[in-house]
C-alpha cells in the first residue's frame, strides 16, 4: 500500500510517498480502507521533531481516518465488514490503518469521508475543551484565540450552543466574516486591535471566564490578563512557542485558575468514544459545521503542511486517499 512517511525530521520536503505492508488486524482490531485523513498541526511538529521525538523511524503521520472496513481480526463482528467508519488512530496518511474495533464510531450515510475525517482530533480536542475542562455553562463568556483555525471554529460553535457569549480573534476580514457566522458575538482583530483592552471594553472592564489558548508565548499574559475574577485560563497549544512558567502570586489577586488540555491524556474510558459518536451526530443533524479549508491528494502531503504551517488554511485540512468503493 502507499503511504506517507518522514525518514528524518525536518521541513515538509521530507515527507515521501513510500509502498508499505498493510497493517494486519490482530484480536479485536479491524482494518480500515482509507478515503479522507486528516491533517493537524501537531503533524507537522511530529515532522520537525518537536513532539514525540522518541517514536523510532521511519514513521507514517496521521491521528484521523475515514473509511471503509475492509477486514477485521479475530473477536471482532464480520458484520462490519463494508461499513463506512471514522476512527481515532496512528499511520493515517495511509491507504489503509487498523484499529481497535471498540473505537471505531460508524458514519450516517448524510457525512461524507472528508468531512468525518476533520472532526476526530480537532474535535474532540474543542469538545473537551468547552465541555469537560471549560465546563462552560449559559451565561458565561468564553474567549477563543485563534478562532478561525481548525480547533477555533468548533470551539466556537460548542461554546456558543452551550449558551456562553464568545468572543473569537482573528487576523484577517475574511476569518472575522466566517467567525461570526460560526456564532462569535465578538470578533477582535489581534492583528491591529488590543486584544486585552478590547474584552475589557467589550465587557464594561469585568473581563471574560474562560480562554482556550493554542497560541502560547505570544498570548499567553494577555490570556491573563483578559480573565474575569475566578476565571479559567486553558493551555492546549504553543504555536508562537511555549508559554512561561506560571507566576502563582500573580493569580491571587483575580483567584485564577490555569489547566491544561491534551488529547492524548488517558480519559475515563468510553469517554472519547462517546464524545465522537456525538460530534458526528451533530454534524450529521446540521448542529456542528465542519469546515475544510483544502482538500488535496496523499501524494500533496508535504503542500499540506506547507500551507498549514503558513497559516493560509482555514478550518480543516484534508488528504483524500482512495474513491475506491464509492466513498460519499
Amino acid at each position: 500500500m502507499r503511504a506517507i512517511r518522514y525518514h528524518r525530521t525536518g521541513g515538509p520536503e521530507v515527507l515521501s510517498l513510500d509502498e508499505v505492508p498493510e497493517p494486519e488486524p490482530g484480536p479485536g482490531e479491524v482494518q480500515l480502507r482509507v478515503h479522507a485523513a486528516g491533517v493537524n498541526f501537531a503533524d507537522t511538529e511530529r515532522r520537525r521533531g518537536l513532539y514525540d521525538a522518541q517514536v523510532p523511524l521511519p514513521r507514517i503521520l496521521g491521528s484521523e481516518a475515514a473509511g471503509v472496513v475492509s477486514a477485521v481480526g479475530p473477536g471482532v463482528d464480520k458484520a462490519l465488514v463494508g461499513r463506512r467508519a471514522i476512527v481515532l488512530t496512528t499511520g493515517g496518511y495511509a491507504e489503509r490503518v487498523k484499529a481497535p474495533a471498540s473505537e471505531l464510531v460508524l458514519l450516517p450515510d448524510g457525512v461524507s469521508f472528508e468531512v468525518a475525517a476533520a472532526v476526530p482530533v480537532q474535535g474532540l480536542t474543542a469538545y473537551h475543551l468547552v465541555r469537560t475542562v471549560g465546563q462552560v455553562r449559559e451565561g458565561q463568556s468564553v474567549l477563543v484565540h485563534a478562532a478561525a483555525g481548525g480547533v477555533g471554529v468548533l470551539a466556537v460553535q460548542l461554546a456558543k450552543a452551550a449558551g456562553a457569549r464568545v468572543f473569537g480573534t482573528v487576523s484577517s476580514d475574511s476569518k472575522a466574516r466566517l467567525v461570526r457566522e460560526l456564532g462569535a458575538d465578538e470578533v477582535i482583530r489581534y492583528d491591529h486591535e488590543d486584544v486585552v483592552a478590547e474584552v475589557h471594553r467589550r465587557t464594561g472592564g469585568r473581563g471574560v471566564d474562560l480562554v482556550l489558548d493554542a497560541v502560547g508565548a505570544s498570548t499567553w499574559a494577555g490570556s491573563l490578563q483578559s480573565l474575569a475574577p475566578f476565571g479559567h485560563l486553558v493551555s492546549y497549544g504553543s504555536a508562537s512557542g511555549s508559554p512561561p512558567p506560571v507566576d502563582v502570586e500573580a493569580l491571587f489577586e483575580k483567584s485564577l485558575k490555569v489547566s491544561a488540555y491534551w488529547l492524548h491524556t488517558v480519559h475515563p474510558p468510553g469517554l472519547n468514544h462517546q464524545s465522537l459518536e456525538s460530534l458526528i451526530r451533530d454534524v450529521s443533524e446540521g448542529r456542528l459545521r465542519i469546515l475544510i479549508g483544502l482538500k488535496l491528494p496523499l501524494a500533496e502531503a508535504a503542500e499540506a503542511h506547507r500551507r498549514l504551517e503558513g497559516r493560509e488554511t482555514v478550518g480543516k485540512v484534508v488528504l483524500t486517499v482512495s474513491d475506491e468503493g464509492g466513498g460519499r
